[in-house]
Formats: structure tokens, sequence, C-alpha cells
């Protein structure tokens, strides 16, 4: 990535712009001028091979379309993934840091892998797809599905948050507008944060919306499309808009600095009367 393309001065990555090497999308905490979250996309050819490095970060392989078989010098865990993000959630496999793993597909796929930089060395484990919370939240034309497989209360992991969320064309999703940026320990916790976008059809698109939460904080409105992504660092995050008849899947991924591993968020307080 080119430093005067970094994230850390563009908040939205179009699809292509953040490749790197092997990787349709590369944000490394370096990259995004942050300290802990990180997001790739891999590609894999049929009978394609990547070998992961996992370094002082721990990773979570997630199939995006497609299945996969994750090879450390321990175990192996087979992937069945799915047909794509659409397809309801899948099973992911949990890499610690300080691994070698080799990641291969038969058939070829999509995998995303969602990471932070840890503390703790976990161990590696596989996530069965019929153990992934799965959660209808908000109603009418709010109405959106949480994949809550590496949630906070769901999945142990020593610093990253990863959940998918899939919203119906027409509807809005993280709406109220809510944000993570201020450590008020019981209230909110500081976490940055990546989405990552997925849009049904070709030529579908949506919205993402992220105001300031404080002078000259992060002040974004994009249209996204497949492969897109957008950075929190900060600010009042949502909504996330789906354009009729264009189904959106976003995958979040977030870590911080806080002493404990927790998803506390504050809504925005001129958008939440009447809408619970």
């Amino acid at each position: 990535m080119n430093p005067t393309d970094s994230p850390a001065h563009n908040r939205h990555l179009r699809a292509g712009t953040a490749a790197e090497g092997p990787y349709a999308l590369d944000i490394s905490p370096q990259a995004a001028g942050w300290g802990y979250s990180a997001l790739r996309t891999l590609e894999l050819p049929p009978a394609g091979s990547h070998r992961l490095s996992t370094g002082d970060s721990e990773w979570i392989v997630l199939p995006l379309s497609g299945g996969c078989t994750v090879r450390l010098a321990d175990r192996t865990m087979e992937l069945l993934g799915r047909e794509d993000a659409f397809a309801g959630v899948t099973d992911f496999a949990y890499l610690p840091r300080d691994t070698d793993a080799q990641i291969a597909s038969g058939a070829g796929g999509r995998f995303a892998l969602a990471g932070a930089k840890c503390e703790r060395r976990l161990p590696a484990r596989y996530g069965p797809a019929s153990e992934v919370p799965v959660e209808h939240r908000g109603t009418g034309d709010c109405a959106r599905t949480v994949h809550n497989f590496a949630a906070a209360d769901s999945f142990e992991c020593d610093r990253l948050i990863a959940v998918e969320v899939l919203t119906p064309g027409g509807n809005w999703s993280s709406y109220p507008p809510h944000k993570h940026d201020e450590h008020r320990p019981g209230e909110e916790t500081r976490l940055e944060e990546i989405y990552y976008f997925e849009i049904d059809g070709p030529h579908g698109f949506g919205y993402q919306r992220v105001s300031p939460s404080r002078p000259g904080g992060t002040d974004l409105l994009a249209e996204v499309r497949s492969g897109d992504a957008v950075l929190v660092p900060d600010g009042w995050h949502g909504p996330s808009i789906a354009a009729p008849g264009h189904d959106m899947y976003y995958l979040n991924v977030m870590a911080g600095p806080g002493p404990g591993r927790e998803w506390r968020i504050r809504f925005h307080p001129d958008h939440t009367e009447g809408y619970r």
C-alpha cells in the first residue's frame, strides 16, 4: 500500500485499492494508523494454498465463499464454509499469535482473515457453525440479522471481537448511530472498527455514515460496494443503508486497548427517541 493512500488518511477503501501481495484487502494496524484491529481478504484458486504467520496477532479464518483446510503443526481444521456471505452462518478457525498455518482450498474460495494485535496466546480452536449465536435485531425497516460468531460474550479471544450483519435491501442497520471511542468504565469501551462490505447483485450498493463525536473527528458518507471497507477509529457510526433490492452484508472487526474484552457502546442522543 502506498503511504500516501494510507487508511489513516482515507477512511473509505474502495475494492482493490488496499490490495497487497496475495490479499485482495490488507488492513494492518500500522496501515490504518491505530493499534490493534486488522483485516485481510484472501482469494484462493482451485487447489490453491496460502501460508500465514500470525506474528503478534490472533486471527480468525472465516469463509466468505467456499471451504478450506487450515493446517497447523499439531492439528488440522476442516472448514465446510458456505456458498456465499448471504447463505447463513459458517464454521471458522481461530489461530493464536506466534503460529504458522497453511490455508488450502480444493475448490477455491474467498476467506476473511479477521485479526487483532494481542498479548495472550490462546489455543487454536474450531468454531462450528451450529454454535454461532444468531440475533435478530431491530424491527420494520431497521430489521437485520447478526451472526455473533466472535462476539465478546460468545467466543473467547484475547482482544478480537468480530460479527457479521445481514441487512435486507431497503433497510437500515447500525442504527441508532452509536460510538465506542472513549473509555468510560461500565458504559463505553474504546474499540477500533473495520466494516467490510459485500452487496447482493452485480450492481448493488449501499451507504455508510460516520459522523464526528468530537471536533475534528471522522466525518464520512460513503457509497459502498462489494469489497469496500470503511475504517472507524472514532465517531458516531450508522446508519448502514442497503439499497432497495440489494441485501447488504458487512463484517465488523473490532479491538482496542481496554483492560477487558468488552463491547460497550453509547447511542447518539439525538436519534434514539421513538426508535425503541
